[in-house]
């Protein structure tokens, strides 16, 4: 099976695993479908190529010797908006949990079918060519919220004059919800739209609100725009 969009086919993916018989083993499935591969062998190799390469996803091991996927992804997750996919054999829901919170787009556990990796992969690549403005979207005005302002149309996020980074899982989120300010969106709706399922999806959606809050609120502990309805789900309320 090939990349089922053509926003996939030209994917650059940098694979991080100390690994060395997965990391070839997955370098060779992900270049059979289509994507170009590059890989690394721990962080500081990882490090080094994203400094000369661009890339448009990496697929990142938790458990490496010195830096950690953990503390990788939070490091990038200051400088870049690259969408980060986290394989690890620790399957609790603290680590997962900590994972996305740490900036990461979608968690996988160790042992897993190579098919499961690829369909999360392209669910990733399709959140983020959905963000990227086209010259024949509709126009659609800007929301206020607070000291934020977000633009739908170029789907980017400003305080002031200065850009807010954001995941491509954590731009999907918010412009669900900007395109019907005030109306309230239940979790299990959100987690269908964003492609998300089960337990772990409904989780990551939380996660993922409170991420957005961090980013949006003055006080995240007590939301202005990003609120809860209790019982019923998630409302962006701007100026």
């Amino acid at each position: 099976m090939t990349a089922d969009a053509n926003s996939d086919l030209a994917a650059h993916i940098l694979v991080v695993d100390d690994d060395r018989r997965l990391r070839e083993l997955l370098r060779k499935f992900l270049s059979d479908q289509g994507f170009l591969v590059t890989t690394a062998e721990n962080s500081a190799d990882a490090r080094a190529k994203l400094a000369s390469l661009a890339v448009d996803l990496i697929v990142l091991d938790v458990m490496m010797p010195g830096e950690n996927g953990f503390d990788l992804t939070a490091a990038l997750r200051s400088q870049s908006d690259v969408p980060i996919l986290l394989l690890t054999a620790r399957g609790e829901a603290n680590d997962r949990i900590n994972g996305l919170e740490k900036g990461a787009d979608d968690y996988l556990l160790k042992p897993f079918e190579p098919q499961e990796l690829l369909l999360r992969i392209q669910a990733i690549l399709r959140r983020g060519q959905s963000a990227k403005p086209s010259p024949s979207s509709v126009r659609r005005e800007p929301l206020n919220l607070g000291d934020c302002r977000f633009d739908p149309t170029r789907f980017e996020l400003m305080r002031g004059n200065t850009p807010v980074r954001l995941t491509s899982a954590e731009v999907g989120l918010l412009d669900i919800l900007a395109k019907n300010p005030g109306t309230i969106h239940s979790r299990e709706e959100l987690m269908e739209k964003t492609g998300g399922s089960g337990a772990s999806g409904l989780r990551l959606i939380d996660v993922q609100v409170a991420r957005l809050r961090r980013k949006i609120e003055s006080n995240p502990r007590f939301p202005r725009y990003l609120q809860t309805v209790r019982g019923r789900g998630y409302v962006l309320r701007p100026d």
